[in-house]
């Protein structure tokens, strides 16, 4: 199993928090999901690949710049 960070910096609302949990949560292998408003980031637990995470971050309109 693994842990990513991921840079979200179009995150500024509980909308946007929703939006991308909403996309990321039902995914094949996500343990949890976590969106952190303040900090812009997205946490992903589980085995799934970073190319998954990034197309449901997509789908729910915003665009991953890093992942850690």
């Amino acid at each position: 199993m693994t842990t990513r960070t991921y840079s979200v910096p179009g995150i500024s609302c509980g909308h946007c928090k929703s939006a991308i949990e909403g996309e990321i949560a039902p995914l094949d292998g996500v343990e949890s999901v976590a969106v952190d408003i303040d900090a812009k980031t997205v946490l992903v637990v589980g085995d799934i690949t970073e190319d998954a995470v990034r197309a449901a971050v997509d789908e729910a309109g915003y665009e991953v710049t890093a992942v850690s």
